[in-house]
C-alpha cells in the first residue's frame, strides 16, 4: 500500500475546459504519464511508454509540459528533447538531439513558439541557463531571449502577448533567498526590448509572477518577512493583503503556483499559517481574505484559468488528490486521488501539532503521531520506540498530509515525530533563516529537542529512539548520530556525509547552497570539514542503515559508501542497499517496498523485537 500510495501528481496545466497533469507511477518504473480530464470528467493518458514527461533542468525538474488548443508540448526524460503531441497520435520531436534541457514552457501564440527555460550542457564547466524561444515548427534548439544570469524561471506572457515577465537569480542565492522580477516588451519579431527590474534583490524572494486578465502584473514577495501577494501598477508595488502568512513556497521545481484569478478583482489563493494550509478568496480592491471551508490541511499548489480552478490537497485522513473548485459556488470535488483509501480510521494515526522548546530560548514545530493499530495492545507500562523524521531540503517542510510512510511505522508500534526544524518553510523568513550558517546545528538541536520533549511527556521510550531522513534530512541524520549522543539508531536515504564533496560534485542548482547554510568552498573548507560527519566518523557509534540510488546526480553514491565503509571497519552494525535505475529518490514500486521492509527488519534487530510478519532479511554487518 505504501508503494501504491507513492503515485505523485506533479505539474498541472489547464487548457480551456480540460485539466492536464503529470503522474509519477511506481508500478511503471517511475514513469511520468500525462493525464487529461476533459469537461465531462473522463480521464485518459496521453503519452504511453516509453515516453516519460520529465525534465531534468535543475535536476529536480518540474514544469515539464504545457498545453495550447489541445496540443501538448512536453520534455521527454530519455533524451530531454521537446515533443508535441495531439491526442491519439504519436509524439513528434520539435527540438533536435543535443545536450539541451527544457522546462517551464508557455506558448507564444502570436509568434508560433514556446517560451521556456533552456539549460545548455554542451560546453565545459557549469551548464548555461537562459530563456529561449523555440519554434513550434521544430528544427532548432531555440533563440536566446534573456541571458547573463545563473538562473531563470517563470517566463510568463501577458494576455496581449506584448510583455514577458520572468524571475532570475545568481549564485550563491537559492530562489528562496533572493530573486529578481523583470519585465520586457516583446516586439513583433519576438525579441525583447526595454527590460526593467520590477521587484526583488539579493535579500528578497519573488515567487509566481502572474498577469491579471487585464494585464496587471501580480507576484509574491517576502519583502515583509512573509511571502505575501503584491501587484505592480503605475510604476509602484503594492501588497494587496498584508498578513503573517505564507502565500508562496520554496521553488524547488518549476511550475509552482499558489493563486489564480477568478476575475480582475478577485483571486483564489492558498496560504500557510503555522504549518496549516488554507484556501481563500481574496478581494483585490479591499484586501479582504475570505476563507473557503474545505477539509484539506495541506496544499501543494493551486492553478486556474477563466473556466476552472484546481489544487492539490490532502488531509491527515485523505491522500493527496487533485481537487476542482467551482468558480461560483466554491464547492469542490476530487478529479484524481493518488490512491484508494489507505486504511480504516482505526489504523490511521492522526497528527498532533506540537510546539516545543529548543536551543537559544526559542521554540520549533513538529507533528507527533502516536502508534495506532486496532489489532494490537501494547504490554502494560511499555512505551513505544520513537522515529524522528528529518525532512529534506533542508529548505522544505513537513505537512499534515496523509503520509503512508508514516502510517507504515505507527501501525507497527512506532511513535513518529515529523520535525519542522528551524530553516523549514511555512513560518516566515526569519524562521527560514535560522539555518543560515547553522546547518548541522539548528536542525540537529530541534530534532533532539523534539524527541526530548516527547520523552519528558512520557509518550515514548527514550532508550529506543531513531532518526531517519533523505537527502538533506540524511545529512541531519548523520550529524545527529555523529555530533550528539542521543539516538540509538538511524536511517539515511541518499544522505550527505561530506559537505566538501557535495560542494564540489553536486549539480549547478545547489552547487553554492552551502555558502549560506554553512560556508563557501574552498574559502571556508575547514568549516565544511568541521560540519561533515565523515571527518568525525569516530564519533558515530550508533547502528545505521543506508539507502542509495546509483544514478543519483544530486547526492552521489560515494556519500553513502564512505559511511558504510567506515562503520564496517569500526565494527558498528551497518546495512547498505543500493538501487540500480534510481536517481535522487526511490520511484519504482519494488524498490520502495524493499527499502521500507529492510528498514523495519533493521530496527527489529537493533531494538530486539520480533516482526509480526516475515520480510525478506537483509545483511547487517557487525551484528
Amino acid at each position: 500500500m505504501v508503494a501504491q500510495h507513492s503515485v505523485r501528481i506533479g505539474s498541472v496545466v489547464l487548457d480551456k475546459n480540460n485539466i492536464y497533469w503529470t503522474e509519477t507511477r511506481p508500478d511503471d518504473a517511475g514513469r511520468n504519464a500525462i493525464v487529461r480530464c476533459d469537461g465531462q470528467g473522463n480521464l485518459e493518458d496521453l503519452n504511453s511508454s516509453p515516453y516519460n514527461a520529465r525534465t531534468t533542468v535543475h535536476e529536480y525538474g518540474g514544469g515539464a509540459f504545457t498545453v495550447s488548443d489541445n496540443i501538448v508540448y512536453f520534455s521527454n526524460y530519455q533524451d530531454q528533447r521537446i515533443y508535441h503531441q495531439v491526442f491519439g497520435q504519436d509524439p513528434i520531436a520539435i527540438t533536435p538531439a543535443s545536450n539541451m534541457r527544457y522546462a517551464d514552457m508557455v506558448v507564444d501564440v502570436d509568434r508560433k513558439r514556446l517560451v521556456c527555460i533552456r539549460e545548455d550542457h554542451t560546453g565545459e564547466g557549469e551548464a548555461v541557463n537562459t530563456i529561449v524561444g523555440v519554434d513550434l515548427a521544430g528544427g532548432t534548439t531555440g533563440t536566446v531571449l534573456a541571458a547573463g544570469n545563473d538562473f531563470y524561471a517563470s517566463p510568463r506572457m501577458s494576455p496581449a502577448n506584448d510583455r514577458l515577465a520572468w524571475i532570475t537569480w545568481n549564485h550563491p542565492n537559492m530562489p528562496w533567498d533572493g530573486t529578481e522580477l523583470w519585465v520586457a516588451d516583446v516586439l513583433s519579431d519576438g525579441t525583447l526590448q526595454k527590460a526593467r527590474l520590477i521587484a526583488g534583490g539579493k535579500d528578497e524572494s519573488i515567487f509566481q509572477p502572474a498577469w491579471s486578465p487585464y494585464g496587471v502584473l501580480y507576484f509574491v514577495s517576502d519583502k515583509s518577512g512573509w511571502w505575501n501577494i503584491y501587484r505592480h501598477q503605475n510604476g509602484t508595488n503594492e501588497c494587496v493583503c498584508p498578513r503573517e502568512a505564507e502565500f508562496g513556497m520554496p521553488q524547488w521545481v518549476f511550475g509552482m503556483s499558489t493563486y489564480a484569478f477568478l476575475s480582475e478583482t478577485q483571486i483564489i489563493c492558498a496560504y500557510n499559517q503555522i504549518g496549516v494550509w488554507h484556501l481563500a478568496k481574496l478581494d483585490l480592491e479591499t484586501g479582504l481574505l475570505d476563507k473557503i471551508k474545505q477539509p484539506y490541511d495541506a496544499v501543494f499548489g493551486l492553478w486556474g484559468n477563466s473556466r476552472k480552478v484546481v489544487f492539490k490537497g490532502a488531509s491527515p485522513k485523505e491522500p493527496r488528490s487533485l481537487i476542482q473548485i467551482d468558480r461560483l459556488s466554491l464547492q469542490y470535488d476530487a478529479v484524481r486521488q493518488t490512491s484508494d483509501k489507505l486504511a480504516e480510521d482505526d489504523y490511521l494515526s492522526q497528527p498532533e501539532v506540537i510546539e516545543f522548546p529548543t536551543s537559544e530560548e526559542r521554540t520549533a514545530f513538529a507533528y507527533y503521531y502516536a502508534p495506532k493499530n486496532r489489532d494490537f495492545e501494547p504490554p502494560v507500562g511499555e512505551l513505544p520506540p520513537l522515529l524522528v523524521l528529518s525532512h529534506g531540503g533542508p529548505t522544505d517542510s513537513a505537512s499534515m498530509a496523509l503520509n503512508s510512510g508514516i502510517q507504515f511505522w505507527t501501525s507497527r508500534g512506532f511513535a513518529v515525530v515529523d520535525v519542522n526544524y528551524g530553516g523549514s518553510t511555512g513560518y516566515g523568513r526569519a524562521y527560514r533563516e535560522r539555518l543560515n550558517g547553522n546547518w548541522g546545528i539548528v536542525d540537529v538541536d530541534d530534532c533532539v529537542n523534539a524527541a526530548t520533549y516527547l520523552v519528558e511527556r512520557g509518550l515514548v521510550d527514550g532508550a529506543r529512539t531513531a532518526i531517519r531522513g533523505g537527502s538533506a534530512g540524511g545529512y541531519t541524520t548523520f550529524a545527529a548520530l555523529t555530533f550528539r549522543d542521543f539516538f540509538q539508531a538511524g536511517a539515511s536515504y541518499y544522505g550527505v556525509s561530506d559537505i566538501e564533496i557535495l560542494a564540489k560534485e553536486t549539480h549547478k542548482f545547489e552547487s553554492r547552497y552551502m555558502d549560506n547554510l554553512i560556508g563557501s568552498y574552498p574559502e571556508e573548507i575547514e568549516l565544511l570539514h568541521e560540519r561533515s560527519p565523515i571527518y568525525h566518523i569516530d564519533k558515530l557509534s550508533s547502528p545505521m542503515i543506508l539507502f542509495q540510488g546509483l544514478e543519483d546526480r544530486v547526492v552521489l553514491p560515494n556519500q553513502s559508501e564512505m559511511v558504510v565503509e567506515a562503520l564496517q571497519k569500526r565494527g558498528i552494525p551497518v546495512a547498505y542497499l543500493a538501487f540500480e535505475g534510481e536517481q535522487h529518490g526511490l520511484r519504482q514500486a519494488k524498490n520502495i517496498v524493499r527499502a521500507r521492509t529492510a528498514e523495519l527488519f533493521f530496527y527489529g534487530k537493533v531494538f530486539n523485537f520480533e516482526l509480526a510478519d516475515p520480510v525478506e532479511p537483509i545483511e547487517i554487518a557487525n551484528i
